[in-house]
């Protein structure tokens, strides 16, 4: 049998930055998920219930299953304010600025890490004296990885419902292999987060009901990506110039003050998704727009649910030159010409201050956290004593 060690040291060499294995058993944790579907917390997301027997064992995926080799994937590429590059987020970010996800502004992360999954598949395949089965998924199959990821030590899962790991922080895209091998299994991660709330408190919608609990049909990600019907009225406000997703629980988290940057050419913004300006988008006609974000992982909101965030955040910035672009409404373009994109036209032209009109709060400015402020204790380097 392969060692498990050896596993791991391949797929360093493959570009994963973590690499840790967890018994494929029935761990307390992965049982809340029903109860979180029960609670409407899925949303528009039929496909989280339909595959909700399967998600709640990976024994019910991989026949035989007794280990899950999960690997983790740095990809943020933001330097500290005293680096060569700008802060990017909504702290340093200018209301005329659309604000895209760190994990969406380069190449999809599903075809990168598949690739370099099967690669590791295949060398175990080559290197294993005995035949096995596994199955490959990088955040695509019916798996909880963010439970298997904590049992294999890549990191606990924090109040923001990310999983955290205490060196490098919360910015890691998870894959994993199930596979009927019986691996030597890592010592689960212990949870860190303490009495801290700062990620409950910033949620400008209160998608955060509680500590590790997420209401997706409140959360800024969903509304932006995954909500394919309009978005509600409450909460357009409090999407400020989110174009794509939202990173304010993870850009709060005082484990990632700093953060382990990557310097992976596949996670580097694409120029043109840089903090670009919101009327710079809205004015790219519907071919530049989708050539624009072809092979990354914006293109799961489609143009119409682009085009329909782009209007919220104009309406939202009080750009005037936005505004005015807005205006024109480009009808020769089928995204603005779809009826759900025109409501949330009519909406933003009919905003009357921008952002000093909303009831949505900003992201506050990340800072440093220590006990008396109900966080943990913080070392000399800055970051979470354990």
């Amino acid at each position: 049998m392969i060692a498990a060690e050896r596993i791991k040291a391949r797929a360093r060499e493959l570009g994963f930055d973590l690499c840790g294995i967890a018994p494929a058993d029935s761990f307390p944790e992965l049982k809340s998920l029903d109860e979180w579907l029960a609670r409407g917390y899925a949303g528009e997301m039929a496909w989280m219930a339909r595959s909700a027997d399967r998600r709640a064992d990976v024994r019910n995926v991989v026949a035989g299953a007794r280990s899950v080799i999960v690997t983790g994937t740095i990809y943020n590429t933001d330097l500290p304010e005293s680096g060569e590059h700008h802060r990017w987020g909504p702290a340093s970010a200018g209301p005329s600025a659309a604000l895209i996800a760190k994990y969406a502004r380069g190449d999809d992360y599903h075809d990168v890490l598949q690739s370099r999954l099967d690669a590791l598949l295949q060398w175990m395949r080559t290197e294993s004296p005995q035949p096995f089965d596994a199955r490959a998924y990088v955040d695509t199959g019916p798996v909880q990885e963010r439970v298997y990821a904590q049992y294999a030590g890549l990191g606990w899962i924090g109040k923001n419902t990310c999983l955290i790991n205490a060196e490098h922080g919360s910015w890691l895209f998870l894959a994993e292999i199930i596979t009927t091998l019986a691996l030597e299994p890592d010592v689960q991660a212990l949870e860190q987060c303490g009495s801290c709330r700062r990620c409950l408190d910033a949620c400008p919608t209160g998608a955060l009901v509680d500590a590790g609990v997420l209401d997706s049909t409140r959360c800024i990600s969903y509304l932006t990506i995954e909500l394919r019907s309009s978005i509600p009225e409450q909460y357009r406000g409090a999407l400020a110039n989110h174009v794509y997703g939202c990173d304010i629980c993870q850009d709060v988290c005082p484990h990632n003050q700093p953060s382990s940057v990557s310097s992976d050419a596949p996670w580097q913004a694409r120029a043109g998704l840089d903090l670009p300006r919101l009327v710079d988008l809205w004015r790219r006609p519907d071919s530049e727009l989708r050539a624009l974000i072809k092979g990354s992982a914006m293109t799961r909101a489609k143009l119409t649910g682009l085009r329909r965030n782009l209007a919220v955040a104009i309406g939202n910035s009080g750009d005037a030159d936005a505004r005015a672009a807005l205006d024109a409404r480009r009808e020769d373009q089928p995204s603005t010409a779809d009826p759900m994109v025109r409501e949330h036209i009519e909406w933003a032209r009919l905003r009357p201050d921008g952002l000093r009109s909303s009831h949505g709060r900003r992201c506050p400015n990340p800072a440093p956290v220590d006990a008396a402020d109900g966080g943990p204790e913080l070392r000399e380097d800055g970051r979470p004593a354990l």
